[in-house]
């Protein structure tokens, strides 16, 4: 038992070293030192840093799957999720929306592993894919084939992904940049109330 949560804390710390300093600059005893353990003490629960890496990035996917599960978010293939989200209420909608922008700024493995992606995107062409996969490219995809169904082209569906998703990712900044949580989310309920709108107008075209 206490090995695990030796195993979890090493985690927990490298994550918020390299969110704060970024993946290169940190070094495993660095690491070591913020858990309170000797560096050949780390090394009984991970090979090295890449080896933490890639356990941070394993339960960065386990975490998503488990707050889908709890949340009981649309799953399934895009168009299969379109189908459940066109079935919801806005308020449910609304909650969705609001659970995944906590999740990229109030929980603290996810923050972490956020902001670790924005210092190294540029960096390393690894990073850079994560980023993209997690917070840029990644998500438009998914909300262009959430729009589909309710728009007249791929083209248009795009727009509607782009309209809705840039707003939430530039309020990550101004999370990060001393917005105080009622702010934010009340600009969060204030998007989603206006874009409600927009889609119902572009429905019933």
């Amino acid at each position: 038992m206490k090995a695990e949560h030796t195993k979890e804390r090493i985690l927990s710390q490298a994550l918020t070293l390299f969110s704060q300093k970024g993946y290169e600059a940190v070094s495993v005893e660095e690491i070591a030192a913020a858990v309170g353990i000797k560096a050949p003490s780390l090394y009984k629960h991970y090979k090295g840093k890449r080896d933490i890496f890639d356990h941070i990035v394993a339960h960065m996917n386990h975490q998503d799957a488990a707050r889908a599960q709890a949340l009981r978010l649309p799953q399934g293939t895009p168009s299969e999720a379109a189908a459940r989200y066109a079935q919801a209420p806005l308020e449910q909608i609304r909650t969705y929306s609001r659970a995944l922008f906590l999740h990229w700024t109030e929980e603290p493995f996810s923050a972490h592993f956020r902001r670790m992606l924005t210092l190294e995107q540029y960096r390393d062409p690894e990073m850079g894919r994560l980023y993209q996969h997690y917070l840029a490219d990644g998500p438009i995809a998914y909300m262009t084939q959430l729009f589909r169904q309710m728009a007249d082209s791929d083209a248009q569906a795009r727009q509607l992904a782009l309209a809705f998703y840039g707003p939430l990712y530039l309020l990550y900044s101004l999370s990060d940049g001393g917005w105080s949580r009622e702010a934010v989310l009340a600009a969060v309920d204030g998007h989603i109330d206006r874009f409600a709108v927009e889609l119902t107008d572009v429905a019933h075209r």
